[in-house]
C-alpha cells in the first residue's frame, strides 16, 4: 500500500512524489516530480505534507513513489 504523504518522516529531498497543486485541488490532478524542500514543519498534516518540487512547483503530497515495483 502506498502512503498518502501525511507524515513528514516519510518525505525527504530527492524522493519522487505525486502532489496536488493548489489550482488542481478541485479536479484532483496529480503532478509528479522530485522533492526539493519540505514546506510543512508539522510532523503530520491531514491533507498532505506541502513540498516544493525541483521544478519549483508547490503542492501537497498525495502519492509516495518509494517502491519501484509499483510503477
Amino acid at each position: 500500500m502506498k502512503s498518502e504523504g501525511q507524515y513528514r518522516k516519510d518525505i525527504y529531498p530527492g524522493l519522487e512524489v505525486g502532489i496536488i497543486l493548489k489550482k488542481d485541488q478541485r479536479s484532483g490532478k496529480i503532478t509528479y516530480g522530485i522533492v526539493q524542500d519540505l514546506l510543512t514543519s508539522a510532523a503530520f498534516h491531514s491533507r498532505g505534507i506541502k513540498v516544493r518540487l525541483e521544478d519549483g512547483q508547490v503542492g501537497r503530497v498525495q502519492v509516495l513513489d518509494t517502491d519501484p515495483d509499483l510503477d
